[in-house]
């Protein structure tokens, strides 16, 4: 990032913060966002939110413009409006995110402020974790009954425990709603025989009950050969309002998927050969199989006025089954194909766990404070169960490859299985001194115990890792519209992404640490019209795994990797039928100590799969009384796909366009084209191959309320 190009993005931050609303704009109403009482978005609600509490970036229910921290909100009603069905869609247009989402691996790996992978970026559901077995995360995937989507950009171990360095991702669901029934219907016809079907209902059972209820399936037959896949997913949820201030809800979740059994294109010469575009090189009897379920019980108790006691208990299971072939190489003199790694992987992982929190609303000196104090528990079981070493060998025609068979060399086995019990105690505290400042900071403990059992060797190893992190900020309201911050924050991470798929040498390292300053501003413009917001941050993450540069047979914990850069996201009303909205991040990401196997450093060298410019842009314009047309355009900037930075993809534009109609004032019509130019995309890059972004696809999709 030149300084220039920096100096002018925080120069704008003085710009727009000196315009002062007129005294018409100030007498106007500024309509924000309000929470239903089921705790939803209201339907027709769009933009940065900035007014509307988000619970991911704070237990305290506080707004983006009262935290100390880059937030931002994603709603159900811009999520059908843009045609997001998975929740990794909705995550990759955040401020600065992209996808590095490898093929049959869940699918919602994803980058954000230099880092990349789930033990960087966290990925929750209703504000819990959901911890990382071997690199995948496959729930949530679907969004038919999420409420709306929280971003949190920056560390959060504070917050959530180990990992997070690049951010967060949270997926608040659906609630009960005991005030008004309302049901939901949806069909979707798509390009390669893509159907979705998808229904739900909610509202009061009488009494002090209440419910929700959603289904979603959908079919395709992928835009690859043999690239069939499917999903189904359920949530139900029941609420007993017991008093005015105690509330009970159970709910359960089950999601199944299909994916399509893609690992990737092979390059020729290092380049992509677009003619391979839709070529499929796994075997035709493979599989790609998850079935995950997740089971709620809340409780919400508004003890007195000024404290409020919450209690989550939950337990998760997610069974996955892999059957591929997922290394390819290409030979330009014979174009033969030699595929490696015939691979079959099971996962038995089950997380039992609790969160409780009290919320106290006190005064200090006359000072209002808010304050939360808490802890949770977690136990994750997890069985490995593979085919290690991974054999089997075969060749094929590039152009015409012969599926063939699954081999199978040495046998399925379970391997190993790893227990990880989590303790953590967590306070976090907002002081507001006067009508312009307030103070915030957060201080969390966790004790980590790990163990892993080894069923072949028949031999076993543990640790137990402690780490402690805090953040603070503060906040200044420059008046009612304009809010600046600056915020410091400490993190951890496992080394390798992943406590529960610590490998036996990594169970003697330290946890990896890294801190982050920030600063920004977020403000409402011209009467409420438009919103934006800046933020710039410098993260630096010790502790990475390296080799000693005089002896590369020895590994080391003293690597360091740093990240600075600048986010900018706006959303205006250019008048009662045009909305545009936008965010872009430049970025400077590099390894600064980096050293791995003959001794070579990568000092310097930028990670993989990280883009150091994102941008995304739409406008909606409403054209008539029942019409609306959508635009879209997004820029990743040049990837690498090497550690040495000697080969990637360069930069790429892609434009989406829709048309809906709405001949009565709860029933639309939409068609969707995606990937309107057909632009050949990777969205993640290794050396061999490409795993390629899906090709121009339209969608007609009709949806009812009544």
């Amino acid at each position: 990032m030149s300084k220039p190009l920096l100096a002018t993005l925080l120069g704008s931050v003085a710009l727009f913060a000196s315009l002062s609303p007129t005294k018409a704009q100030q007498a106007a109403t500024i309509q924000l966002p309000t929470l239903s009482v089921g705790g939803s978005l209201e339907a027709e609600e769009s933009g940065l939110h900035l007014n509307l509490p988000a619970s991911t970036g704070s237990r305290l229910d506080l707004t983006p413009k009262e935290t100390a921290a880059a937030v931002e909100t994603i709603s159900a009603a811009t999520l059908r409006e843009r045609g997001y069905a998975s929740v990794n869609e909705v995550a990759q247009r955040a401020t600065g995110f992209t996808s590095n989402a490898a093929a049959g691996n869940g699918g919602s790996s994803l980058v954000a402020r230099g880092f990349s992978g789930h033990g960087s970026v966290m990925q929750l559901y209703d504000g819990t974790r959901l911890y990382v077995a071997s690199g995948t995360v496959s729930f949530p995937f679907d969004t038919w009954s999420v409420d709306r989507v929280e971003i949190l950009r920056g560390p959060a171990s504070v917050l959530y425990g180990e990992g997070a360095i690049g951010g967060v991702v949270n997926v608040v669901s659906k609630k009960p709603n005991p005030l008004e029934t309302e049901h939901e219907l949806l069909l979707e016809l798509g390009s390669d025989l893509t159907r979705r079907a998808a229904a739900s209902s909610a509202g009061p059972l009488g009494g002090k009950l209440s419910y929700y209820v959603g289904a979603n399936a959908r079919k395709s037959a992928g835009y690859v050969d043999m690239g069939e896949n499917g999903s189904e997913a359920f949530t139900g949820a029941l609420r007993l309002d017991a008093s005015d201030t105690l509330s009970f809800t159970l709910s359960h979740d089950t999601g199944h998927q299909n994916p399509q059994k893609y690992w990737g294109t092979p390059l020729r010469d290092k380049q992509l050969d677009k003619a391979l575009r839709e070529k499929n090189y796994n075997v035709s009897d493979s599989d790609i199989d998850y079935l995950d379920n997740w089971t709620q019980f809340k409780m919400d108790w508004q003890l007195a006025a000024n404290l409020r006691l919450r209690n989550n208990a939950y337990t998760f299971t997610s069974n996955r089954h892999w059957r591929d072939v997922e290394s390819y190489l290409l030979n330009p003199a014979t174009n033969q194909v030699t595929r490696t790694d015939y691979i079959e992987i099971y996962h038995d992982q089950e997380q039992i766990g609790n969160r409780t929190d009290l919320t106290i609303d006190s005064q200090i000196a006359g000072m209002k404070n808010q304050s939360v104090v808490g802890f949770d528990v977690n136990r994750i079981d997890f069985t490995h169960i593979n085919n290690t070493p991974y054999g089997g060998t075969s060749t094929v025609d590039a152009n015409n490859p012969d599926a063939g068979l699954f081999i199978n060399q040495a046998g399925t086995l379970p391997r190993h299985t790893s227990t990880v019990q989590q303790y953590s105690l967590f306070v976090e505290d907002r002081l507001v001194l006067n009508e312009s400042w307030s103070l915030a900071g957060g201080l969390r403990f966790d004790r980590i115990d790990f163990s892993r059992d080894d069923l072949v060797a028949n031999s076993s190893v543990s640790k137990t890792f402690n780490a402690f992190s805090w953040r603070a900020g503060a906040v200044y309201n420059l008046n009612r519209d304009t809010a600046f911050y600056g915020q410091y924050a400490t993190a951890v991470t496992p080394v390798g992404g992943s406590l529960l798929g610590q490998s036996v040498a990594n169970t003697q390292l330290e946890l990896s640490t890294a801190e982050q300053f920030e600063i920004g501003v977020k403000q409402d413009v011209f009467g409420g019209r438009g919103e934006w917001t800046l933020a710039a941050y410098h993260i630096t993450k010790n502790k990475l795994q390296t080799r000693n540069p005089t002896t590369p047979t020895v590994v080391e914990q003293i690597g360091q990797q740093s990240s600075r850069g600048v986010e900018v996201s706006a959303a205006y009303d250019l008048s009662d039928s045009l909305r545009l909205e936008a965010n872009a991040a430049l970025l400077e990401a590099q390894y600064d100590d980096y050293t791995q196997t003959g001794g070579v450093s990568y000092a310097g060298k930028r990670p993989t799969n990280t883009p150091e410019q994102v941008a995304n842009l739409w406008a909606t314009w409403r054209f008539a009384p029942e019409w609306k047309a959508l635009g879209a355009v997004r820029y990743v900037g040049d990837t690498y796909s090497n550690d040495a930075n000697t080969a990637g993809q360069g930069g790429y534009f892609l434009a989406d366009l829709g048309l809906s109609w709405s001949p009565v004032e709860k029933a639309t019509v939409s068609l969707r084209v995606l990937n309107l130019f057909d632009k050949v995309y990777g969205q993640s890059l290794s050396a061999d191959k490409w795993v390629l972004g899906a090709p121009r696809t339209a969608y007609l999709t009709t949806s009812i309320k009544f």
